[in-house]
C-alpha cells in the first residue's frame, strides 16, 4: 500500500490522534529500546542506593572516586566523572541524532506540528525553574540549582509505564518522546552557556575545527568508522579540555549526522538508511542499556538517612528541586499544551480527555538522569550535592507515583485504544486503522487519526 494512503489527511487530524504510519514506525524502535534501557536504569539506581546505604558504602565511594586516564592529555578523571563526561556523551549523541531526525523528517519539521511539543517543553522548563527560584528566594537559599528540575528522563518515564503495565496510546508516548528530545536540547544549551568556566579558547577552537571536518566528511558522503570514531574521540577530548562540558560534543556530532537517505544517483544505489539512522541503531542500545545506567550507578548513590531525607524538605535548594519536578513540571507541560491548543484552535482527540494530558505532564516530572548531571555541575560542595541528588530521587519518585495514579485510572480506555490501533485482521503487517475503505469506515479513516497542532 502506498505511503500516502496510510497517512491520514492533516485537515482531519485531531490533537493526539493516531500517529501517521511512517512516524509511528520510526518512533516505535526508539521507544522500545528506551523502555528496556529504563528498566536497566531503575535497577542501576536501586543498586546504587542500596550499595551506598550498607556497610559496603566505603567500597562504593572508593570505586566511584578512583582516578584513571591520561594525565598528559588532561584526562585523569574519576570513575564518576568518566561516566558523567564520557558515557553521557553517547547519550547526548543519540539525543542529537533524534533531535535532527525530528527537525528534518519528524514532528518538528513544520511549524504546525512543532508548535505544541516545543511550547510544552519550553513551559515545562521555565515553570520548574521559576518555582525553584521562588522557593529559594523565600527560604534564603542559593539560586544556582535553577536548572536542575528542567529536564524529563524519557527512559525512566517509559520504565514506569512498563512497570504499571499501561497501554498509553502511541501518540501520547510519541509526544512524551518529542518533549524529552526538546528538553535535552534545552538542557545541553543550559550546560554549555551557564556551566562553562575557565575557557581554553585554543582547545575550543580545535574542537570546532574537528566538528567542521566532521561536517565535511558528511557533506561529501565519506563512509567508514575509521574516519569518524578517532575524530569523534578527539573532538570530545578537546571539548572537555576547553572548559565546555564534554557532552556538548556528543549533541553537536548528532546534529551534524545526516538524517535524510540519499536517493539513487548514477551508479550509486539509494541508501537503505541514513548515517544518523545507522549510528542511532548501533548506539541507542549502548546508550540506554550501558552508558546511562552506569552513570546512574555512580551518581545516585546518596545517603538515605533521616537527616539527609529531612534536608530535602527543610532546606530551600532541595525543596525547590522537588517542587519544581512534581508541581512545576506538571503545571508547565499541561499549561503549555492547553494554551497551545486553545490559541491554535486545535481539537483534542474525542477519545481522550484533558485528564490524560495531565497524566502525561506528571510523567514529565521524572527528571532523573539530566537532573543528576546538572545537580553535580551546579553544586560543588559534596554535602549540598548529596542533598540535591536526594531531592532529584524523591521528586522523580513522587512524580512517578502521581503519574501512576493518573494513568492507571484511565488504563481501560488506553487498552481499548491500543487494541484498535494494533488490530490487523488481514495479517498484512499494517494495522487496519491505517487502511482506507474498511467496511463501515468512511474514506479517510477514523476520526482519531493523525495530529495537527495548529
Amino acid at each position: 500500500m502506498p505511503a500516502d494512503q496510510r497517512d491520514p489527511p492533516s485537515s482531519r487530524s485531531p490533537l493526539f490522534g493516531v500517529l501517521p504510519w511512517p512516524e509511528r514506525t520510526a518512533i516505535a524502535g526508539a521507544l522500545r529500546t528506551e523502555t528496556v534501557g529504563g528498566m536497566v536504569l531503575l535497577a542501576a539506581a536501586l543498586l546504587a542506593l542500596i550499595w551506598a546505604n550498607t556497610p559496603l558504602s566505603g567500597v562504593y565511594e572508593s570505586l566511584r572516586d578512583f582516578h584513571f586516564g591520561i594525565p598528559a592529555l588532561g584526562l585523569d578523571l574519576s570513575v564518576q566523572h568518566w561516566a558523567a563526561d564520557g558515557l553521557l556523551a553517547l547519550f547526548f549523541l543519540v539525543a542529537g541524532i533524534e533531535l535532527k531526525r525530528e527537525l528534518v523528517v519528524g514532528e518538528l519539521r513544520t511549524p504546525a506540528t512543532a508548535v505544541l511539543p516545543v511550547v510544552a517543553a519550553v513551559c515545562g522548563m521555565a515553570v520548574p525553574a521559576a518555582l525553584y527560584l521562588a522557593t529559594v528566594w523565600a527560604g534564603g537559599g542559593s539560586p544556582g540549582g535553577w536548572a536542575v528540575p528542567m529536564a524529563t528522563d524519557i527512559a525512566f518515564a517509559l520504565a514506569v509505564l512498563a512497570v504499571i503495565s499501561t497501554h498509553l496510546p502511541a501518540a501520547l508516548r510519541a509526544f512524551l518522546l518529542t518533549l524529552a528530545v526538546v528538553d535535552d536540547l534545552g538542557a545541553i544549551l543550559v550546560i554549555a552557556v551557564f556551566f562553562t568556566a575557565d575557557l581554553n579558547l585554543w582547545a575550543l577552537a580545535a574542537a570546532f575545527a574537528g566538528l567542521g571536518v566532521f561536517y565535511l566528511l558528511q557533506r561529501y558522503r565519506v563512509r567508514g568508522w575509521w574516519w569518524y570514531v578517532p575524530l569523534g574521540v578527539a573532538v570530545w577530548a578537546l571539548m572537555y579540555n576547553s572548559g565546555v562540558h564534554a557532552t556538548v560534543a556528543g549533541v553537536a556530532m548528532g546534529l551534524i549526522l545526516r538524517s535524510r537517505r540519499d536517493a539513487a544517483r548514477g551508479r550509486r544505489p539509494a541508501e537503505s538508511a541514513s548515517p544518523g539512522e545507522r549510528v542511532a541503531h548501533l548506539l541507542r542500545p549502548v546508550s540506554a542499556g550501558i552508558a546511562v545506567p552506569l552513570f546512574a550507578l555512580f551518581a545516585a548513590g546518596v545517603s538515605l538517612s533521616g537527616p539527609a531525607l529531612g534536608a530535602v524538605f527543610t532546606q530551600p535548594e532541595p525543596l525547590g528541586v522537588v517542587l519544581g519536578l512534581v508541581i512545576g513540571k506538571t503545571v508547565g507541560v499541561f499549561a503549555g499544551t492547553y494554551l497551545t491548543a486553545r490559541f491554535t484552535r486545535a481539537r483534542l482527540n474525542p477519545d481522550l480527555a484533558w485528564a490524560d494530558i495531565l497524566a502525561l505532564a506528571a510523567l514529565a516530572g521524572i527528571g532523573f538522569t539530566v537532573a543528576l548531571l546538572i545537580g553535580e555541575l551546579a553544586f560543588t560542595d559534596p554535602a549540598a550535592t548529596a542533598h540535591i541528588k536526594a531531592a532529584v530521587l524523591v521528586g522523580s519518585l513522587v512524580a512517578a507515583a502521581l503519574a501512576t495514579l493518573l494513568v492507571r485510572r484511565r488504563n481501560t480506555l488506553y487498552r481499548r485504544l491500543y487494541e484498535a490501533e494494533n488490530l490487523d485482521a488481514d495479517a498484512d503487517g499494517i494495522p487496519d486503522i491505517y487502511q482506507h475503505n474498511q467496511p463501515g469506515t468512511p474514506a479517510g479513516g477514523p476520526a482519531g487519526r493523525g495530529r495537527t497542532y495548529g
